[in-house]
């Protein structure tokens, strides 16, 4: 029998792992190159979730909290899903 809870915790971690690594990637200085394109791939992927946070939550001191809080409300709604499915 297929793991249906299983599988979309995998795939909610998988995109945690990508949020943490697009931010992690946007403090490193970029002038092109693969590195460049990783990051624009990352941002193609996470940016529309994470735009969803950044309309409401202002940056605080210069920093952007919406990763932090993308992550928290991923894990809950993955989560709360996981159970309901087994």
């Amino acid at each position: 029998m297929i793991d249906i809870g299983g599988i979309v915790r995998s795939v909610g971690q998988f995109y945690i792992v990508l949020i943490i690594v697009y931010v992690l990637m946007s403090w490193l200085p970029m002038n092109g190159g693969i590195i460049y394109d990783v990051y624009r791939v990352l941002a193609s992927v996470c940016e529309p979730y994470l735009g969803l946070f950044r309309r409401f939550i202002p940056p605080m001191g210069g920093m952007d909290l919406s990763p932090i809080v993308g992550i928290i409300v991923l894990q809950l709604v993955v989560g709360a899903l996981a159970n309901l499915l087994g």
